[in-house]
């Protein structure tokens, strides 16, 4: 069946998740991150992430505001910066205020001129999604911006993918998602979607049962793939 709905995750698909240390990074008040904001960016989002996987294995579900705290002070503590708090309200601050990709208003503008509907689908809470979809300038591109909050459970839980249909009354096979985790394209694969994976670090496919339908290392083709799908 043709595409009719576009769906991204956020944090790293849409909007540049180490934009907020690399910014505090090239501020006088923080120099002490100057050589470390590569490396404190890196682990905030892998923390973050970890974070959310054992929360809903064990069915300890938190907002994503706590998880992205508990991620940057674990990271924090391991680069030796625990100990500034201006560092970390400002590395929050900046976290609200997101940028998106250079390639991503063009992108959804030209999936809206195709007719397509268009969503987010984050881990992200709704104050937090909010925040960055305004910062971007890009919330007159989409239809919804929907946030795991509704269900309780953070990702890959299937639970998430069906608010999808439950949104949009579009079968599985007529969604086009499209995620910078290679973990969130493969299970979303194995719910049903056509995926398209954002590999924009050339990192391995992740082990599991499914794959992404498509691997790119930018979103420029995602309106050539949802044409052709």
């Amino acid at each position: 069946m043709p595409i009719t709905t576009a769906v991204f995750d956020a944090y790293g698909t849409l909007f540049d998740v180490t934009a907020a240390a690399r910014q505090a990074a090239a501020e006088p008040d923080f120099p002490a991150l100057a050589d470390r904001w590569a490396a404190l960016a890196a682990h905030w989002r892998q923390k973050q992430l970890q974070y959310s996987w054992l929360r809903a294995v064990t069915g300890a579900h938190t907002d994503f505001w706590q998880v992205t705290q508990d991620g940057l002070d674990w990271s924090l503590e391991a680069a030796g910066l625990d100990g500034d708090a201006e560092l970390r309200a400002r590395l929050l601050a900046l976290y609200w205020e997101l940028g998106a990709y250079p390639e991503v208003p063009g992108m959804l503008a030209r999936l809206k001129e195709m007719g397509l509907n268009t969503a987010i689908l984050s881990n992200g809470s709704p104050d937090m999604l909010d925040g960055a979809v305004q910062s971007a300038g890009v919330g007159a591109l989409l239809d919804d911006v929907l946030s795991v909050e509704s269900v309780g459970v953070f990702k890959p839980d299937s639970r998430v993918y069906d608010l999808v249909g439950g949104r949009f009354g579009c079968d599985k096979d007529q969604v086009l998602f499209v995620s910078s985790n290679g973990w969130d394209a493969a299970a979303a694969a194995g719910y049903g979607f056509v995926t398209a994976w954002v590999n924009r670090g050339g990192e391995p496919v992740d082990r599991l049962p499914w794959r992404p339908d498509h691997i790119l290392t930018d979103l420029t083709q995602i309106p050539e793939l949802a044409a052709q799908a």
